[in-house]
C-alpha cells in the first residue's frame, strides 16, 4: 500500500484527524491529484454495499455532512448525479476545484468505511487497510 493509500485509511479510521490529513495529502511536495482522486475512487467504491449503482444511505449522508458548503461544485455534483457519472464529472473539473473534490471524497470515504468497519468488519474482515498501525 502507498503512503498516500495509508494516510487516507488512517484519516478514515480516525488515527489521523480529518483536518490534519487533508492538510497532509495536499501540503505533500507528491501530491498528485489524479493518483490521489483514483485511490479515493476505488476505496469508496468499495466500501460502498451496493454495487450496482454505488449507492447507499451512508454514501447519502456522508455526502450531505460534507464540511464545505453544500453549494460548492464537487457537491453540487455528488447531489445531481448518479455515482458513476458524478466520478466522471469531478475527474473533468478544473485544478481550482481539487481541493474541495479532495475534501469532499475523503469525507465520503471516511464515513463510509466508518460504517463498514462497524458492520461487515466489526468482527474482523482480513481488509490490510484496516489493520494499519
Amino acid at each position: 500500500m502507498e503512503t498516500i493509500e495509508k494516510q487516507i485509511n488512517l484519516i478514515a479510521q480516525n488515527r489521523i484527524e480529518f483536518n490534519e490529513g487533508v492538510k497532509l495529502i495536499l501540503s505533500n511536495s507528491e501530491f498528485d491529484f489524479k493518483k490521489t482522486f483514483e485511490s479515493l475512487k476505488f476505496f469508496i467504491f468499495n466500501s460502498i454495499p451496493e454495487k450496482t449503482d454505488y449507492n447507499s444511505a451512508s454514501y447519502q449522508k456522508a455526502i450531505l455532512s460534507i464540511p464545505l458548503k453544500q453549494t460548492f461544485t464537487p457537491i453540487v455534483i455528488l447531489t445531481k448525479f448518479s455515482t458513476k457519472i458524478a466520478f466522471i464529472k469531478l475527474s473533468e473539473l478544473p485544478e481550482s476545484e481539487y481541493e474541495k473534490i479532495i475534501i469532499s471524497l475523503l469525507w465520503i470515504f471516511k464515513i463510509t468505511d466508518t460504517e463498514r468497519r462497524e458492520t461487515e468488519c466489526k468482527n474482523g474482515c482480513g481488509h490490510d487497510w484496516h489493520e494499519i498501525i
